[in-house]
């Protein structure tokens, strides 16, 4: 058994002072406030403030290579699209092993621990399987091992170029061919479907019961116009034909809805993932994030293309984005933020982010006297409104230590060098 005593603690949607926590088979067996830390001697103790682990409900891990590059000039999601398939295009099982691994510390180091990988980089550049048909998922396993990060993977169809179109360029070592093909080979468990252009509809029947159940949605006004052409729906509206929406179900972006699709979605109770930082990098627009959680939707967050790997600044761009397309404050309370923060639930994993007995034992601790936090509150307002990743101190998954401060420099060595030999 592990004990930690923490300064203070998120516990059941307060702060709490001088929380004992024990810790045994990865779950927590005690949560008792109020126990001072010279009552016990033996227990860690962890200044600061300290949360349930936080959920990074999307990443692409392939994406972090593309970080600092894709910046330097004009364009739309579409010119971005192709600097994409570059890196895509270049990536081994070996050096995908490295580049997540890699980025999955820099999201453990910034107080994620689980993820949700959305991973359609399936087969060699040519299209043709590996000897080891999943190689590159393998591969993503054992960089989430390496890293102590916690991965649901969201094998993830990718069938169409757009719309029935045959897949072009590198999009061959995304697809399998077919739905039931992409079935025999990604098996049972978490699936995605790229997106309805991806994916044409006689094919979406294959992922009816699958849960979770990831997808890309109407992340730019062009796929919304493509979808209405091809089959006369919105994207959200053919998903609820095709019997797709619902708790399972978690649709990403979800920024360019009509009036109709906010309502579906919210009355089948779809979960949303938004990514704040990368739909403002990628000039995708500002979604309906109050309205859509107003209509029932669990809302999520995500990293994505991890333009930044930062979840403060994620909770912090769902109420901003809001404030710019109002001219309003005040969307999200800091504890909404908080539960939206740590929606593990989204990805099929109902016991973890809570400090509560029985649940999975996730801790991320903040500094609440660094230059951004001292002078904060130590409460939930620090955390959502002026934290960083750069104030994570301490991080805990099913009890065992994956980061302590100290550690940046060697996962900023390491993604150093494997995105240099990615691009030499």
């Amino acid at each position: 058994m592990t004990g930690y005593s923490l300064q203070c603690a998120w516990v059941d949607g307060a702060v709490l002072d001088d929380v004992l926590v024990e810790v045994a088979g990865g779950r927590f067996t005690r949560v008792t406030p109020d126990v001072a830390a010279a009552d016990v001697p033996r227990a860690t103790r962890l200044a600061g403030l300290t949360l349930p682990g936080l959920a990074n409900a999307h990443s692409h891990a392939f994406h972090r290579a593309l970080r600092g590059r894709t910046q330097r000039g004009r364009g739309t999601f579409w010119t971005w699209r192709e600097q994409m398939y570059d890196v895509a295009g270049r990536l081994t099982p070996d050096s995908y092993r490295e580049l997540a691994a890699a980025t999955f510390r820099e999201m453990v180091a910034a107080g994620y621990t689980s993820v949700g990988e959305f991973h359609y980089l399936h087969h060699q550049p040519d299209g043709t399987p590996h000897e080891e048909p999943n190689a590159m998922r393998d591969a993503l396993r054992d960089a989430a091992e390496t890293a102590g990060i916690r991965l649901v993977l969201l094998d993830t169809a990718y069938l169409s170029s757009g719309f029935g179109a045959p897949p072009e360029g590198v999009q061959v070592r995304y697809s399998d061919g077919s739905g039931a093909a992409w079935a025999a080979r990604a098996g049972a468990g978490p699936a995605a479907i790229h997106s309805v252009r991806a994916v044409p509809r006689d094919e979406l029947h294959h992922f009816r019961g699958r849960h979770p159940l990831h997808v890309h949605l109407s992340e730019q006004v062009a796929e919304n116009d493509g979808c209405l052409a091809a089959y006369g729906l919105t994207p959200a509206g053919l998903l609820h034909a095709e019997g797709l929406l619902g708790p399972g179900t978690t649709v990403v972006h979800a920024t360019h809805l009509t009036d109709a699709d906010i309502e579906l979605l919210g009355s089948t109770r779809t979960n949303v993932c938004l990514t704040p930082t990368t739909e403002r990098d990628l000039a995708d627009g500002i979604g309906p994030a109050r309205r859509l959680a107003d209509a029932g939707c669990r809302l999520s967050v995500g990293s994505d293309s991890h333009a930044v790997v930062d979840p403060f600044e994620e909770l912090r761009g769902l109420e901003m984005h809001e404030r710019l397309a109002t001219q309003a404050r005040g969307h999200f309370t800091a504890a909404e933020l908080l539960d939206v923060a740590t929606a593990h639930d989204v990805l099929g994993l109902g016991d973890v982010g809570r400090i509560e007995v029985g649940a999975r034992a996730d801790l991320v601790t903040l500094d609440t006297t660094s230059v951004r936090t001292a002078g904060t509150g130590d409460d939930e307002h620090t955390a959502v409104f002026a934290a960083t990743a750069a104030d994570v101190t301490h991080v805990v998954v099913d009890g065992r230590v994956v980061h302590r401060r100290g550690d940046e420099s060697t996962v900023g060595g390491a993604l150093t060098e494997t995105i240099g030999r990615i691009w030499s």
